[in-house]
């Protein structure tokens, strides 16, 4: 988009506040391509990002400019410089136009309810339906399902963990991974088998894997969970677990009733095993600046089955830079004490 593109790697000061009872932070505010990333100006440690197709101004026309991740997030952010200010109101202007228009839609499905329905029963089998369907969703929206899915998932797993050092670390970890387009990585106690990706850029892992693995190997386990999510979007069962009624409500309204996907977290438990050519693994090894062996042997000990992610490995004498600082991992291991 070229209203983003002008303005990508800009970066201002602000004040952010984590909570309504926060007292107010210094911070440096980082555009970026799809994220609103709020730092630490003394440790250039990543706080917070922010989604930017989410992001919502609360005072517009006033100085300073007030910002916060949606509608009903607790987080806030002030700034006052000019530039950056313009520049997120130009990129907020710039999604919004992008954004379907629910109200259209609406009107248009209002009108024509009964042939709509219809032609679909005739023309077009649901598996088609869903297909449009995952393709057309914005951001916003995606994530808005991908939350409602971790919620049902939660039921069996427990919420994720949220220790605020561990909570930091993982921010840390998406960032380093994926700086432009960062992976929201959570941790989860019970139940999940395997790493899971679900619509929005969620990550989950289970904390055994955590506790079992190490930066590279985790950091390689993110990284082609989230290959395989591009390669199989996952917003495309759970609208097939919504049904066809849910998905035709989604695109009149642009939500799904919650209990649209009630049980759907016992499905996602064992994450279907989708597989990545070698050539695709190791790309993303390169390109992200990650060290492949460890992946290799955390998903065989023997190395047999991952042999060429070994012998290729573009970073065989580590990543570059490290994935996470000792204190970091140490802080990411122990997020769900």
């Amino acid at each position: 988009m070229t209203a983003l593109r002008k303005y990508l790697r800009l970066e201002s000061s602000g004040l952010w506040r984590e909570t309504a009872s926060s007292q107010l932070r210094e911070v440096i505010v980082g555009l970026r391509e799809a994220t609103l990333v709020l730092s630490d100006p003394k440790t250039e440690m990543a706080l917070a990002q922010w989604s930017l197709p989410a992001l919502e101004r609360r005072n517009p026309g006033k100085t300073p400019a007030l910002y916060s991740p949606g509608d009903d997030a607790a987080e806030t952010l002030e700034v006052d410089d000019p530039e950056m200010v313009a520049a997120l109101d130009t990129v907020r202007n710039a999604l919004e136009r992008r954004r379907p228009k629910p109200g259209r839609l609406r009107g248009v499905l209002l009108g024509g309810f009964g042939a709509v329905i219809g032609s679909l029963a005739v023309f077009w089998v649901p598996g088609k339906l869903i297909d449009y369907t995952a393709a057309m969703l914005p951001p916003a929206t995606r994530s808005d399902l991908g939350k409602l899915a971790l919620q049902d998932l939660t039921k069996l797993t427990g919420s994720p963990c949220t220790s605020k050092a561990g909570t930091d670390a993982s921010v840390a970890l998406g960032l380093r991974i994926n700086p432009i387009h960062p992976p929201h990585v959570l941790v989860v106690r019970d139940a999940l088998k395997a790493p899971l990706a679900l619509p929005g850029d969620l990550l989950i892992l289970p904390e055994k894997l955590v506790q079992a693995s190490n930066p590279d190997a985790i950091a390689g386990y993110i990284m082609l969970t989230s290959g395989q999510a591009a390669l199989a979007d996952p917003m495309q069962p759970l609208l097939e677990k919504a049904g066809l009624l849910a998905t035709l409500r989604l695109l009149a309204s642009g939500s799904i009733a919650p209990e649209a996907l009630d049980g759907y977290g016992q499905t996602l438990l064992t994450p279907p095993a989708i597989a990545l050519t070698d050539e695709a693994e190791l790309a993303a090894f390169k390109s992200a600046k990650i060290t492949a062996q460890p992946y290799a042997y955390a998903r065989d000990k023997s190395g047999e089955t991952t042999l060429s992610l070994i012998e290729a490995d573009p970073f065989p004498n580590g990543s570059e830079p490290a994935v996470l600082s000792g204190t970091q991992w140490q802080d990411f291991q122990t997020i769900c004490q």
